[in-house]
């Protein structure tokens, strides 16, 4: 019999039954480690001062075609960097207020689908920034 693989959650916890670190499942870990990628602005994290989307910097910017593609490749590029061999990016779309999408002005909603590698399962995850 497999045991399924467990990660520790983030943001870092106890739990409250065991006593011990907090853990995810592998897919849930992985999740979340993406979401910390997109979400963290380049030189956020004093030891890895590049890591990090730099997404919330966008959020001022015209809302245009040019803006959609910048945070597509700003996207690809640091899954491709900071998670390569966990995941394989398929799709990066981005949506915005003047995009259609309901939406609060200045925000940008960034989806990504991807493939881990380990299982060659497809996850998504979407993150709302403003």
């Amino acid at each position: 019999m497999t045991v399924p693989r467990r990660d520790f959650a983030f943001g870092f916890q106890i739990d409250s039954a065991s006593q011990q670190t907090a853990q995810a499942g592998y897919a849930a870990h992985v999740d979340q480690m993406v979401r910390q990628l997109l979400l963290t602005s380049p030189g956020e994290r004093v030891n890895l001062p590049q890591f990090g989307c730099g997404l919330r910097s966008l959020v001022f910017a015209p809302n245009s075609d040019a803006l959609a593609a910048t945070v597509q490749l700003r996207v690809i590029q640091g899954l491709n960097q900071w998670l390569a061999g966990i995941v394989t990016v398929v799709d990066v779309t981005v949506g915005n207020s003047s995009s259609g999408a309901v939406l609060e002005p200045g925000t940008l909603e960034v989806t990504v689908t991807y493939t881990l590698v380990e299982t060659q399962t497809s996850q998504a995850v979407m993150v709302a920034v403003a």
